[in-house]
């Protein structure tokens, strides 16, 4: 520690460093501090002290794709590029047999997951989803459904008048294996008026996810950064996640999203630098200390720079995805139609000194590459 911290005039830092070394948990104030005042170089060395503790130096991928029912949506969050209203050019709105036809296009090739999530339809309630799950489990037995999000899944509780413990039953029963992180964007209540007013509360978005894992339905966790929160934002955010994971162990992974400036209503803010990417990402691996992975969304952050995030905590670069999501892409990702082989996965891995896993959505190992 001496030798990385002899350029630094900050006792704190090393009291904070000694902590993550020795296995200890960090503090709010003690995250704020390393997001304002470490440097790059310790923050790279102290979350790759807890990924090897945690995953060695595997890294993970699976075989995926995604399914987006529609891009009309009840909210119009300010951040948001993809959203569009019914008629509106560039809106859609599939019929289960049309979503269906395109989880049949993968009939062929070995995927383990479909991850499906998109806008709120406003007349579409539990029992068009549950009639999709059924169709697709009874198509494709084998296939791990990780689907919609606490945004969607708030809504269509409410406008069938189930409680959430009824809803997330009635779709487990259905076929549902897993809740991806969505939704959950900054939880401060007044960021949230501001960068998506009457969106589902923080509080909401949290007891969807107790209550799914409560009733054995594990899911991951994101965080939209990047755009008008501070550090202490961020802090508080990953803050109540490490609560709720203290208390049920059901989060897979933590996912950073970064804001995309590409046509939406909070351009002007900018985006942040690839030194707050990975700023951010490491950080995020050091406190939230009890998650047991950290994705680098590659269609968010490209294929670059999400194996530059290896060396900042990330042990996870989510899939294959087969250019079949819209959301980055329509938010200015340079990843246009986002695919990617295995070859050119475990490729990428390889290249920053790490061993390919492939997974299956709960992480347990397929094949190594």
């Amino acid at each position: 520690m001496t030798g990385l911290l002899k350029n630094i005039d900050d006792s704190l830092l090393e009291v904070i460093s000694e902590k993550v070394i020795g296995g200890g948990r960090v503090s709010p104030e003690e995250g704020v501090i390393l997001y304002e005042k470490a440097p790059l170089h310790l923050l790279s060395y102290l979350s790759g002290i807890i990924r090897m503790r945690l995953n060695g130096n595997k890294v993970f991928y699976n075989r995926n794709f995604h399914l987006e029912p529609t891009n009309i949506c009840i909210n119009n969050c300010r951040f948001c590029s993809y959203r569009r209203q019914r008629g509106e050019p560039g809106s859609w709105e599939y019929t289960v047999d049309e979503m269906l036809d395109l989880v049949r296009k993968f009939d062929d090739k070995p995927v383990t997951e479909v991850h499906i999530t998109g806008g709120v339809h406003p007349d579409r309630d539990i029992n068009f989803y549950c009639d999709l799950i059924r169709k697709i489990r009874k198509h494709r037995p084998s296939i791990s459904i990780k689907a919609f999000s606490a945004i969607e899944l708030d809504y269509m509780f409410r406008k069938s008048h189930l409680t959430v413990e009824e809803g997330l039953k009635m779709l487990k029963e259905c076929g549902l294996d897993s809740v991806p992180g969505g939704g959950a964007e900054i939880f401060d209540d007044e960021i949230r008026r501001k960068i998506c007013p009457g969106k589902t509360s923080s509080k909401r978005w949290l007891e969807i996810h107790e209550v799914a894992h409560r009733c054995g339905i594990p899911s991951n966790a994101t965080m939209l950064y990047g755009h008008i929160e501070s550090y202490a934002h961020r802090i508080d955010h990953m803050e109540r996640l490490r609560r709720l994971q203290d208390k049920t162990g059901g989060f897979n992974a933590f996912i950073p999203l970064k804001y995309k400036k590409y046509d939406n209503q909070l351009s002007v803010a900018g985006e942040v630098s690839i030194i707050e990417d990975m700023k951010n990402y490491a950080v995020s691996r050091i406190y939230l200390d009890n998650f047991s992975h950290i994705k680098a969304y590659w269609p968010m952050l490209g294929r670059e720079n999400a194996q530059l995030s290896l060396a900042f905590g990330v042990d996870d670069l989510d899939g294959t995805i087969e250019d079949s999501t819209r959301i980055y892409s329509m938010a200015g990702s340079k990843e246009q139609h986002p695919s990617m082989s295995v070859d050119e996965i475990s490729t990428l891995i390889r290249q920053a000194r790490y061993v390919p896993v492939e997974r299956d959505t709960f992480y347990n190992p397929c094949r190594n590459m």
